[in-house]
């Protein structure tokens, strides 16, 4: 196949933890504002999510994409990455945002070809980013018929998350500010694909230094009970804390 012209763009997986109620009619679920149900839908689950916006036009009309697009002349690829999503999903604050891989397979879309240096981004659980119409989040369990190869894209960048939660702190861009225990296995849980046991977590990442506890306690829940222990994170920005080390499945 000849190409008279070959376009660079970017693509990022944007990934967020979410509760997203239950879908039994469509067999999944969507989101489009974080826990807008919280506590009022019948049934909810918490997933790991990732941001899609549904072509309106050809090719493949009706799809959902990660948003991304054509590097400009005067930009890198980080610059565009950022303005991309600012300007098509209006996610304009990352928490964590870094180079995936590069998509090059000359027949990946229809031509003009087109060459994809995708990104994994990550927003905390607390944000709330304004969505178009078009957008919206979805369970990285469940994704709905993915454009091209973006499908191929997000298992990347979910890939990339789950072994970078073993060896670095990486979760500080997933979780809020201030937590409990219970809500940080919460979402290494979800992030990784299988449960972790709360006591080994809090015993690892105390041990490699990535939390600290705030000396502050949460508000008991309903059931009462001994108020649970607030911790942040003692890093805001990205750090390896043991590089031989795996936070792996139980047996």
């Amino acid at each position: 196949m000849s190409h008279g012209i070959t376009i660079h763009e970017s693509l990022t997986a944007v990934f967020q933890v979410r509760r997203f109620p239950f879908d039994i009619v469509a067999g999944r679920t969507t989101s489009r504002g974080i826990g807008g149900a919280r506590g009022r839908a019948p049934a909810e689950r918490t997933e790991l999510a990732v941001l899609l916006w549904e072509r309106a036009l050809d090719p493949q009309k009706g799809t959902w994409s990660l948003p991304g697009g054509r590097l400009r002349d005067d930009e890198d690829l980080d610059t565009s990455a950022r303005r991309q999503l600012a300007e098509k999903v209006d996610v304009r604050e990352l928490a964590h945002l870094e180079q995936l891989s590069v998509f090059s397979a000359p027949d990946r879309v229809p031509t003009p070809r087109r060459i994809a240096s995708a990104y994994l981004g990550l927003v905390p659980l607390t944000a709330d980013p304004k969505l178009p119409a078009d957008t919206g989040w979805h369970p990285v369990s469940t994704l709905p018929q993915m454009s091209f190869d973006h499908g191929t894209v997000v298992d990347h960048a979910r890939t990339r998350l789950a072994s970078k939660l073993s060896y670095t702190n990486i979760a500080f861009a997933l979780a809020p500010e201030r937590f409990t225990m219970s809500t940080l296995r919460e979402i290494y849980c979800v992030a990784l694909g299988y449960e972790v046991d709360t006591t080994n977590l809090q015993r690892v990442l105390t041990r490699r230094k990535v939390i600290t506890p705030t000396g502050a306690v949460a508000a008991p829940g309903r059931a009462g009970g001994r108020p649970a222990a607030v911790y942040r994170f003692t890093d805001s920005g990205l750090r390896v804390t043991d590089e031989f080390a795996a936070l792996r499945p139980p047996l």
